[in-house]
């Protein structure tokens, strides 16, 4: 069995993760207007990650890139709140287990990086990923906060980190 490999985003990654995300919001027809689909910082992560307090985990599996996860200090949320986002999966890499250490590891990082909140913003398109995010703790919010630039998100979500 191959193993699965986590690490932070490197430069090669842009490409690949930015093909995977845009096949799961075509895969579950998802909005392509006002998401992650169409932001052109899709296209560069690796830049992007490169923000103080931020961090994007990468799941590879046999030198292929099949999911990611992370950390974001997104523009106008409360202090020592960041944002978790772009937890996206291969189809290949659902139902393994590989989301929920995607997400730890994030939760992780946010608590390092000294956070007491993790907000998220999703679509009803991804109830999987909604059903993971309320069993970790994530509770609904009645509208978004920050400013993601992601319009098209009504499902909005936060996490009060302990320790």
């Amino acid at each position: 069995m191959v193993e699965t490999c986590y690490r932070a985003v490197m430069q090669a990654d842009n490409i690949p993760l930015a093909k995977m995300i845009r096949q799961v919001f075509i895969e579950h027809a998802a909005p392509q207007y006002g998401t992650v689909y169409s932001d052109p910082t899709t296209d560069d992560l690796y830049k992007l990650f490169q923000w103080p307090k931020s961090v994007l985990w990468v799941a590879e599996m046999a030198g292929e890139v099949i999911g990611c996860c992370g950390i974001y200090p997104t523009p106008a949320l409360p202090f020592r709140c960041a944002e978790l986002v772009k937890l996206y999966l291969h189809p290949s890499a659902r139902g393994k287990g590989i989301g929920l250490n995607l997400l730890n590891k994030s939760i992780d990082s946010a608590r390092e990086f000294g956070y007491t909140q993790l907000y998220i913003e999703s679509l009803p398109q991804f109830q999987t990923a909604i059903n993971m995010y309320q069993k970790a703790g994530f509770t609904s919010l009645s509208e978004p906060m920050g400013v993601s630039g992601h319009s098209s998100c009504n499902i909005w979500m936060m996490k009060q980190l302990d320790g």
